[in-house]
């Protein structure tokens, strides 16, 4: 089988296609592996600049650091359990409000969305928030964790905007079938968009993963605290040991802010591995359920 001669200006746009490609690839990938090589490298070397992207004096002491503290099991056990809980809350409230506004039909469709929208550009503050959640006695629980951002309006419009593209024809066919509202919903709608749920299931995975400010203000008790709070109270120690190491001489200074530099590259993996671990399973979801739900409208 002949192939279709490409003509000057097809191989001249590959090359540059190519070019390009490969300048973002190595502009997002360096980053992550200077990381990754400073937090097993000396960190006598790692301040000194001296290491890029291959390790030297290799050495896990950051990272034996880390894991001595008692409360990191805590944190991460914790986190785990805030970041599934939170996407099942976030899914079950997400999905079905998108379903509903995505139905022309529905009375007080406009209306809904209108207050939905506001509440992206306009919020109760900080202070309002805090004393609602201490008046409902929510203070100092896992709830308020778990609870507070349980929807996104980002993500309902996302959600609206698939459900709209799904074939009208597939849902009168399952109501003439004798099914529900509900169990349309859950047997004809909900498996085809595997997509857009992979879509949700990242983006709100990430935000729970990531959270510490919610945390920082709401929760006091260190058994409730998710791992970014003791990763942040690891690094404001250290902080606080290169201040006092300083009365005893520069070299002992050198060394502990040598060790909090270290320990930095360390936190930043401990932190996002997870995550970079659980991406490349939802990447094809990822990229498809995005452009379905920003091209459909």
């Amino acid at each position: 089988m002949s192939r279709i001669k490409e003509s000057g200006s097809d191989k001249l746009f590959g090359i540059i296609n190519f070019t390009i490609v490969n300048i973002i690839l190595i502009i997002v990938i360096f980053p992550l592996i200077h990381v990754v090589s400073c937090s097993i490298s000396s960190p006598d070397l790692v301040s000194r600049g001296q290491v890029i992207l291959i390790p030297r004096g290799l050495t896990f002491e950051g990272y034996l650091r880390i894991f001595r503290e008692d409360d990191l099991l805590i944190g991460y056990g914790n986190t785990i359990m805030y970041t599934v809980l939170g996407t099942l809350l976030n899914l079950f409230l997400t999905l079905p409000t998108g379903y509903a506004l995505s139905k022309k039909e529905m009375p007080g469709r406009n209306i809904f969305m209108t207050y939905f929208i506001i509440t992206m550009y306009f919020s109760g503050g900080l202070i309002p928030t805090f004393l609602l959640v201490k008046s409902l006695g929510l203070f100092n629980t896992r709830t308020v964790l778990i609870l507070l951002g349980g929807v996104s309006v980002y993500n309902v419009i996302i959600c609206r905007t698939f459900f709209a593209g799904i074939p009208k024809e597939l849902e009168d066919a399952a109501i003439i079938d004798g099914c529900s509202t509900y169990r349309t919903f859950l047997q004809i709608v909900l498996p085809l968009s595997k997509a857009l749920i992979g879509v949700m299931v990242l983006y709100y995975g990430v935000g729970h993963w990531n959270s510490y400010f919610t945390a920082m203000i709401y929760v006091m008790d260190n058994n409730k605290k998710p791992l970014q709070l003791f990763l942040r109270k690891i690094l404001i120690i250290e902080q606080m040991n290169v201040q006092m190491t300083g009365e005893f001489g520069e070299d002992v200074s050198r060394a502990a802010l040598q060790l909090k530099e270290l320990l930095k590259y360390s936190v930043i993996i401990v932190a996002s591995l997870p995550v970079l671990v659980l991406y490349p399973f939802l990447q094809k979801y990822f990229d498809k359920g995005v452009l379905i739900g920003s091209i459909k409208g």
